[in-house]
């Protein structure tokens, strides 16, 4: 292996680097305090520039009415128990009062991304605790930083035109990864067999949660979806692929 290429991927981008530090140390503060009021908190901001940054990705002219809806559905998190519900009702509510002002029906698709999944989010820490949330950091986690380096490394086979470095050995290295790392995680509430298929689906559709967001990208024709990180860009482009990956595993530990 080349150590000084390797060097230089990981450590060529300080600013790159010490942004990810410093988002690691306060992930682990926080879900050290595990706090259900502190992830509510820290979500809900997360959520609302999120609607501001794909309220640009889907072209919206003012998002003040989306970003208004989507205080509300925040805060009825607080007490409202089924989160389910509550992550369909916003985009009912909107498309009826876009439909009622013959307006523009585009301002609906927040509702849909990122609303469900930011919602699903704390769904599964509300739900399921504290190691639901790390079994899904963990597998998206690893997806993303095997696919990183297997792409980088032994990437030959382009994946999709939405997204033209993505490597077909980059996405199968970090599938693997999030799928053999994922299920370590995820024997804390299934068996190996379940956990493992569990961690595959998550990592799978991860992929497809980081493509989508490269999609909304490229028709915007911006390379991140904000400048809130340094070196990251936004926080859609930190979330994109729990953004799907959360959906399968809180889908799934309802039904198995």
């Amino acid at each position: 292996m080349d150590f000084n290429r390797l060097k230089e991927s990981v450590f060529g981008n300080k600013e790159r680097v010490v942004t990810g530090i410093a988002m690691i140390i306060a992930l682990v503060v926080i879900l050290s305090i595990n706090n259900i009021y502190l992830i509510w908190l820290v979500l809900g901001i997360a959520y609302i520039v999120g609607l501001i940054e794909v309220s640009k990705l889907f072209g919206i002219k003012s998002n003040t009415n989306v970003v208004f809806l989507g205080i509300i559905t925040w805060l009825s998190l607080l007490v409202v128990d089924n989160v389910m519900l509550i992550s369909f009702i916003p985009a009912m509510v909107y498309a009826s009062l876009q439909a009622y002002k013959n307006d523009d029906m585009k301002e609906v698709l927040p509702f849909i991304y990122p609303t469900i999944g930011m919602i699903l989010f704390f769904g599964l820490y509300k739900e399921f605790g504290l190691f639901s949330v790390i079994w899904l950091i963990v597998t998206v986690a690893f997806t993303d930083t095997f696919a990183y380096f297997s792409g980088k490394y032994l990437g030959k086979t382009k994946f999709s035109p939405t997204s033209p470095n993505k490597t077909l050995e980059g996405v199968a290295g970090g599938i693997i990864a999030g799928s053999i790392f994922g299920s370590v995680a995820g024997l804390y509430f299934k068996g190996f067999l379940i956990a493992l298929v569990l961690s595959f689906l998550v990592s799978f559709f991860s992929v497809f949660g980081d493509l989508f967001e490269s999609y909304l990208k490229r028709k915007a024709g911006v390379k991140d979806s904000g400048n809130l990180f340094p070196g990251h860009g936004g926080i859609l482009d930190r979330l994109d692929g729990y953004m799907f990956g959360v959906i399968i595993l809180y889908v799934g530990m309802k039904l198995v």
